[in-house]
């Protein structure tokens, strides 16, 4: 001891650097060592996931993560929910994240679904839509198992216009509403008469305006404009000003050549001009375009699906079919717009996360270091998210780029695998939406997957595995 009094101290210290913080305010060296206890997972499912995984994970991965890189997502038309969305009826309306029933659905949620009835003419009042909806008339289904996307709420009704993709390379398609643009929006829960009236706007004006610009293009490669936009700050999350910006420049000759009226087509332009969210009904849906051909390869532990309803988080794997693996969604650490805290704040939603799911977002964040200034922290940070990432994916994109990272390709394909065994979880930047419904966006930032999913996930795998646990 008295050999230690006489040297200076030198400490490691384990965990919360704010452990350290007292001993460093003193002087003393300190080394943190970012460690983690492991995850509560049984230790025989442990061995059984090792001992499997070179021989049939690995080479299952390596097929998915081959499929995912050579898709090819191109919008190639609009038409209505009804006619184009497979198993949509009139009293069917869709919504983002896992299963839910309507008395376990967030205030956002409800929110959305009472403006779709109204919207639809179903409830003249939001009382009369709380009616219906909570009647058991109206049927629930998630997006996902509809091959659509939606943000936030996601909230898919019979009558709204859907953008149609088609993955080039495998045949499959994919559907997505109209973005309506930041703010009091159904999205976000908001269904005053403004957001009806903008709706109702969007499906008489808008939607046939777009739907004869893209017929008379043919189709539009949104593969391309999202490596594009990578390369000029998007990450195609949170900020979509380039791919918007790309769009238009697609659209607009096309926009003119079709005009019936002149009035109606400006109007359209200005619309998607002052909504750089715009490309994120397109960006999400091209995701899922490419992630589904990679679903059912037997022994794969990539996610296919990650996805939010502000109540649960749910993720679905390649090698486990369809089956939604959930915990608890988590709210939100964000920069919050002037008079709103945390304490406003919904956990967690949307279908947006399928953008990180295909290598985007807050795993492509690195390429977008303006959008710190809107979820809050620094351009660091981006990058510190973005190489944090490429740990618990299999591999990484071989079209998605970025910049900063001398145009390393993108963390693509989320290992349960890996997830677990780094205990780390997937980084997801998003908006943040008021818990009560009817008030709208509240904020936006950065929030981590919960690893509950993960960790029944990662157990399902085991099981269906060969050798005993």
């Amino acid at each position: 001891m008295l050999k230690l009094e006489n040297k200076p101290l030198k400490v490691i210290n384990l965990g919360l650097e704010s452990f350290a913080d007292d001993l460093k305010s003193m002087g003393v060296k300190v080394e943190s060592v970012d460690w983690k206890p492991p995850l509560p997972v049984d230790k025989a499912m442990r061995e059984k996931i090792k001992a499997n995984y070179a021989k049939k994970i690995e080479p299952a991965n390596r097929q998915a993560l081959e499929i995912i890189n050579s898709g090819r997502a191109f919008l190639v038309g609009m038409g209505v929910a009804r006619e184009e969305v497979p198993g949509m009826h009139d009293n069917l309306i869709l919504h983002a994240g896992p299963p839910i029933t309507w008395d376990r659905m967030c205030g956002p949620m409800r929110g959305a679904i009472i403006g779709a009835l109204i919207y639809e003419g179903r409830a003249k009042t939001a009382e009369e839509a709380e009616k219906l909806a909570a009647s058991g008339e109206i049927e629930y289904a998630p997006c996902h198992e509809h091959g659509c996307t939606g943000p936030m709420a996601g909230i898919v009704s019979p009558s709204m216009p859907v953008f149609i993709l088609r993955n080039e390379t495998y045949g499959n398609f994919t559907y997505a509403t109209q973005n309506e643009g930041l703010g009091k929006v159904l999205r976000y829960g908001a269904f005053s008469e403004e957001v009806i009236i903008r709706l109702k706007w969007m499906e008489e004006v808008l939607y046939p305006t777009l739907k004869r610009a893209i017929g008379h293009l043919g189709k539009i490669d949104l593969h391309s404009l999202i490596s594009q936009a990578l390369h000029m700050g998007d990450e195609v999350h949170n900020r979509n000003r380039a791919g918007t910006s790309l769009l238009i420049r697609q659209l607009a000759p096309a926009l003119v050549k079709t005009m019936l009226d002149p009035e109606q087509t400006a109007k359209v332009l200005d619309f998607i001009n002052g909504n750089d969210h715009f490309f994120l009904n397109l960006s999400m849906p091209a995701s899922k375009a490419v992630l589904d051909p990679a679903r059912n390869i037997p022994g794969s532990s990539i996610a296919v699906v990650m996805a939010r309803n502000g109540t649960d988080f749910g993720v679905q794997v390649s090698g486990l079919g369809g089956r939604w693996f959930t915990g608890p969604a988590l709210v939100p650490d964000a920069l919050y717009f002037p008079g709103y805290s945390k304490a406003d704040a919904n956990p967690d939603i949307g279908d947006s996360a399928i953008t990180e799911t295909g290598g985007l977002g807050g795993f492509a964040i690195a390429a977008a270091p303006a959008i710190v200034q809107f979820v809050g922290g620094s351009a660091s940070e981006a990058l510190s998210y973005t190489l944090s990432m490429f740990d618990i994916c299999f591999g990484e994109s071989s079209s998605y780029q970025i910049p900063a990272l001398d145009f390393r390709g993108t963390p693509l394909g989320i290992d349960v695998v890996k997830v677990i065994e780094n205990n780390l979880a997937p980084v997801i930047d998003t908006g943040v939406a008021h818990k009560n419904p009817g008030v709208g966006q509240v904020g936006a930032g950065v929030v981590n997957a919960p690893f509950e999913p993960f960790i029944k996930a990662f157990e399902a795998l085991a099981d269906e595995l060969p050798g005993s646990c």
